[in-house]
């Protein structure tokens, strides 16, 4: 173990949909505690009906936080995480080709009879595993085939994943890390690699892909240039769980195989870890997501929107002249009447940016009222989530033929107390609340792994929930929660 004059200084970037921060985390052989170097905003940017991410906006704020942390003292090792999907392309010249789409996009809507008219839904599922989403990798490249940017793909040197392209601009090393990999829709878990027979179909070059990189392996080291003009410290990178959903489930506290996690943010990702994957007919109905971990935490989920719908609602109120935080739309929500109005919040309707509020109205004034104040329109949306989650803790406890008997919400929504109380009233079970800062602490887990301090997985768990103690919420009024839910599935039939 680390001594107390030996603590260990690790680094942890994580980028999600609407923000990413730089958390420095210090291991001391016990305990882990957090700061936070840098956090900003997020969020795709709409140019000409397309939709982009600022990869240079992140990248200056990447500096600008390693900066600090070099400031501060002597740094082990940097992970870097984010949600999957989006890619950058590099040529020969290590160059970057084009911006960086953004997976909300609508072309793979566009396009998607392109994909499909190739290769079948139930067949991908087969490959790959990965749900059927307009928002995969997959669907991403057959939209550029489609609309005549196939070239591109053609001439790039190296297809790099979002965390995988902000490591490459860091060392210079291009590699694909597995977890992100994972749930492209184009990675075979038969072969753990890249499938060859949808590479094949779309006529994409293996060499286009990087090696495949195992959670817990070398990455590069920041060095050169990058610390000489920049002022980085001169640190290794570690190919961490680089998918941000792999990262936050290694950090549940309850590591007991009855558990169901919510790793809860801009999406709301549900479901449990298995030993291997699960490609059924079953998973193939239920649109069940098979995700890569580490050995043995292979996740099985389904996606949820998430805090998407509540990020919107705020931003459309912003647009407006009114500014609401995020406790203040939870305090309207505990005041509305309950029940009073539901959605299905995976609608495709509130997808895309833009007009939630309104989005919401219409869609409920097609089954009667809509929604008035804010604390109607956030109630709707936070008791159709937890309606959601338990349509979704049916279907996996059917599928898996496993009982779960607790509920663990991990990630920034286990912060939020009225999310907590809703999900263990509609689910009937416990929720574990906790940790709030999941992703960067299992994206710690893996360097502190691989830095040998730690043997397991489990210890890294133990380690956390000692650390940041979770908080339980008792499931309440069972019988009238119910009732609503049995309305709920009669009015959004599976």
């Amino acid at each position: 173990m680390t001594t107390a004059d030996q603590t260990l200084n690790l680094l942890a970037f994580d980028l999600g949909g609407s923000g990413g921060k730089l958390m420095e985390g210090r291991f001391d052989g016990s305990r882990i505690s957090l700061s936070e170097l840098i956090k900003f905003d997020n969020g795709p940017v709409p140019i000409n009906g397309g939709l982009y991410w600022d990869i240079e906006g992140i990248y200056r704020f990447l500096l600008q936080g390693l900066r600090k942390a070099a400031a501060a003292g002597p740094v082990y090792s940097l992970g870097i995480d984010s949600f999957s999907n989006d890619f950058g392309l590099v040529d020969k010249n290590g160059d970057l080709l084009t911006p960086v789409r953004c997976y909300r996009d609508d072309r793979t809507v566009r396009h998607a009879d392109y994909v499909y008219s190739r290769v079948s839904k139930r067949k991908l599922y087969e490959l790959t595993g990965n749900q059927s989403a307009r928002f995969n990798t997959l669907m991403q490249l057959g939209a550029m085939q489609a609309a005549g940017q196939g070239w591109l793909l053609e001439h790039a040197r190296r297809f790099l994943f979002m965390p995988d392209l902000l490591i490459y601009f860091l060392t210079g090393e291009a590699l694909a890390e597995y977890t992100v990999a994972s749930v492209s829709q184009l990675f075979s878990f038969a072969s753990n690699d890249f499938c060859r027979e949808l590479l094949a179909v779309f006529d994409l070059r293996r060499d286009l892909f990087g090696p495949v990189s195992m959670p817990g392996s070398p990455a590069g080291t920041i060095c050169g240039a990058s610390v000489r003009d920049q002022g980085l410290p001169p640190c290794r990178v570690v190919s961490v769980c680089e998918h941000d959903t792999a990262s936050a489930y290694l950090a549940s506290p309850l590591n007991s195989g009855n558990t169901l996690i919510i790793s809860s943010g801009t999406w709301s990702l549900m479901g449990c870890e298995l030993q291997a994957p699960l490609i059924s007919e079953e998973g193939f109905r239920y649109n069940i997501a098979n995700e890569g971990g580490c050995p043995g935490h292979h996740r099985f989920l389904r996606n949820v929107m998430g805090s998407w719908i509540i990020q919107e609602i705020r931003a459309g109120y912003r647009a407006k002249g009114t500014e609401y935080s995020f406790a203040d739309l939870e305090r309207a929500a505990e005041k509305a009447e309950p029940f009073a109005h539901f959605i299905d919040v995976d609608e495709d309707l509130f997808f895309s940016p833009g007009g939630i509020p309104e989005k919401i109205r219409k869609d409920c004034g097609k089954r009667g009222k809509s929604p008035g104040d804010t604390g109607a329109l956030t109630r709707c949306v936070y008791e159709s989530l937890a309606m959601k989650y338990r349509r979704n803790l049916d279907i996996l406890e059917r599928v898996t033929g496993k009982t779960f008997k607790t509920i663990n919400i991990a990630g920034g929504g286990s912060r939020d107390s009225f999310l907590c109380r809703c999900t263990a009233n509609a689910c009937g079970r416990p929720v574990i609340a906790g940790p709030q800062e999941a992703t960067a602490l299992g994206n710690m887990l893996v360097q502190l792994i691989a830095a040998g301090k730690i043997a397991s997985v489990e210890d890294g768990r133990d380690i956390i929930a000692a650390s940041f103690p979770p908080v339980r919420y008792e499931p309440q009024e069972t019988s009238r929660w119910e009732e609503e839910y049995q309305r709920y599935r009669t009015l959004f039939p599976e």
